[in-house]
C-alpha cells in the first residue's frame, strides 16, 4: 500500500521524532543527520519499517539476535531490491545546501512521488538549553548552532510543505534575549506559514518522563488551520517501575550489549509495556549492559536512593562526608546525583547521560549503578526492538536528545488530521 503522507526529516538524530511518524504511515524522502552513529541508527531503524511493512522482518530479527552482522544485515535488506528506504544525508552546511537539495528533489522522482507534504525536525538544541547557556554562557552566545535553524528555513521555502513540525527546548524562547525566537516567527511568515508554537510534556503523551519541548507547527497560509488540541493522556496508573521489572538486575559492569533474556515472559510483563508497544512478543532484551563504577561512586548512589527512598528527597552534593566529595565548587550544581524515580514519571532524559551516569541513577539500591542504555530508552518511549547502532556513549547520546517516539505518534497523529483536512 502507497503511503499517503510524504514527510522530510530534518536534523534526525537517531529517530525518536521520524518512528512516531514511521509508525503512522508516512512515507519518508530523506533523512538528515550530520552525527554518524545517529544516522545509523536511522539507517537502521528505517531499513525496519521497511522490512515489516513487507513481511520480511525476519532478517532484522536475525540483525538484532547477532546472526547477521551490519553489512550482511544490509546486504540482505538490499537483495530484495525493494523500493528505497529513505535517501540519508549529512551535515547541512552553506556551501552544500543547494546540492542537498538537489538531492533531496532528484529522490522524489526516484520514489514517485511529486512532492513533500510535511517537513520534521529541529536543529541541535544545546545552544538554546537554558543549563548550556548557565554553564558556558560567552560560547552558547556566540555558537554557531544558534542559526541552524535557518537551513530548515531555507528547506521550507524550497519545498513548499503544506505543514511542517519543528521541535527543540523551551529554551529557544529565551536564547539571545529572544532574538531567535522573534526571528524565526518573521522568517517563517515572509515564507507564507502561519506558525503557533506550545510547550508540550511528554508525560501527557503517556511517556513516563516530565520531559517539555517547545513543539512549532506551521501550515501555508492559504489553508484554514488551527494548532491541534492535543488530548492529554497521562498514565496515571503507570509509573517507572512498570518498565523495570522484566529487565535482569545487573551489578555494575555486568550485562550485555548482545542478545539477553527477560526475568519474565511477555504474558507477565507490565500492562504499560504491552499497551504502549514497547515491549512485544518476539523481541529479544538487547543493548542492557551496565557502567563500571568505582567503590566511591557507588557508595554515593546509595545514599541517594536511601534519602530518596525514606525522605522523597534529592541528595545534596555538599550533603556528603568530606572524603566522598571531590568536586571544589561545593556552592552550586549541589545535584550532580539524582536517583530515577519509580514512583511516578522520571526527570527529563538528557545527552549528558553519555558522559556519566550521575544524573540518571536506578532506584533499586541493590543495585547501585546508573541505568543501562535499554532502560533509558524504555524511560523515553523507544520499542525494545530499536537498536542504537555505535559505541555505548553514542547511544546515550542518541537516546538523550531524542523527542521521545510515544510524544512523535500524538504528533504525526494530529499532523495526518490536518493534512486529511486540506487533502
Amino acid at each position: 500500500m502507497k503511503s499517503k503522507y510524504t514527510v522530510l526529516d530534518m536534523f534526525s538524530g537517531a529517530g525518536g521524532l521520524s518512528e512516531g511518524f514511521f509508525q503512522n504511515g508516512f512515507k519518508f524522502v530523506s533523512h538528515i543527520e550530520k552525527n554518524d552513529h545517529a544516522r545509523n541508527s536511522l539507517e537502521t531503524r528505517a531499513i525496519y519499517h521497511a522490512l515489516k511493512d513487507s513481511s520480511n522482518e525476519g532478517i532484522y530479527r536475525d540483525y538484532i539476535s547477532g546472526n547477521l552482522n551490519r553489512d550482511e544485515f544490509i546486504q540482505k535488506f538490499n537483495e530484495l531490491e525493494m523500493p528505497p528506504a529513505g535517501l540519508l544525508q549529512g551535515e547541512i552546511t552553506e556551501s552544500n545546501e543547494t546540492d542537498t537539495i538537489k538531492e533531496i528533489q532528484d529522490h522524489l522522482k526516484i520514489i514517485d512521488r511529486d512532492s513533500v507534504d510535511v517537513v520534521i525536525g529541529g536543529p541541535p538544541c544545546q545552544a538554546y538549553s537554558v543549563a548550556g547557556r548557565g554553564r558556558k554562557p560567552k560560547e552558547m552566545k556566540n555558537d554557531p548552532r544558534n542559526y541552524l535553524y535557518r537551513h530548515y528555513v531555507s528547506f521550507l521555502k524550497s519545498f513548499e510543505p503544506k505543514i511542517f513540525v519543528f521541535e527543540n527546548v523551551p529554551g529557544i524562547k529565551s536564547a539571545i534575549n529572544g532574538i531567535i525566537y522573534s526571528n524565526l516567527h518573521e522568517e517563517l511568515e515572509k515564507i507564507g506559514y502561519k506558525t503557533v508554537a506550545h510547550i508540550l510534556n511528554a508525560k501527557d503523551f503517556s511517556v513516563l518522563q516530565e520531559r517539555k519541548r517547545i513543539i512549532f507547527i506551521g501550515w501555508k497560509d492559504e489553508y484554514d488551520l488551527s494548532y491541534p488540541d492535543f488530548l492529554k493522556i497521562p498514565p496515571s496508573r503507570f509509573h517507572v517501575s512498570s518498565l523495570l521489572k522484566d529487565l535482569p538486575p545487573l551489578q555494575a559492569g555486568e550485562g550485555t550489549d548482545s542478545p539477553a533474556k527477560y526475568t519474565r515472559p511477555f504474558s507477565r510483563t507490565s500492562e504499560y509495556l504491552q499497551r504502549f508497544m514497547i515491549r512485544e512478543k518476539k523481541d529479544i532484551l538487547i543493548q542492557h549492559n551496565a557502567r563500571i563504577h568505582n567503590p566511591r561512586d557507588r557508595i554515593i548512589y546509595r545514599l541517594a536512593i536511601e534519602k530518596w527512598d525514606k525522605e522523597r528527597k534529592r541528595l545534596k552534593y555538599n550533603e556528603l562526608s568530606p572524603e566522598l566529595q571531590t568536586h571544589r565548587n561545593k556552592t552550586s550544581f549541589l545535584d550532580r546525583f539524582k536517583v530515577v524515580n519509580q514512583y511516578g514519571y522520571s526527570h527529563a532524559v538528557l545527552a549528558h547521560i553519555s558522559k556519566d551516569g550521575h544524573y540518571f541513577i536506578h532506584p533499586d539500591i541493590k543495585q547501585a549503578r546508573s541505568m543501562t542504555v535499554r532502560e533509558v530508552a524504555r524511560i523515553q518511549s523507544f520499542p525494545d526492538n530499536y537498536k542504537f547502532e555505535g559505541p555505548r556513549i553514542a547511544q546515550y547520546a542518541q537516546i538523550g536528545n531524542a523527542v521521545p517516539p510515544l510524544m512523535a505518534k500524538g504528533i504525526a497523529v494530529e499532523i495526518e488530521k490536518m493534512l486529511k483536512e486540506i487533502s
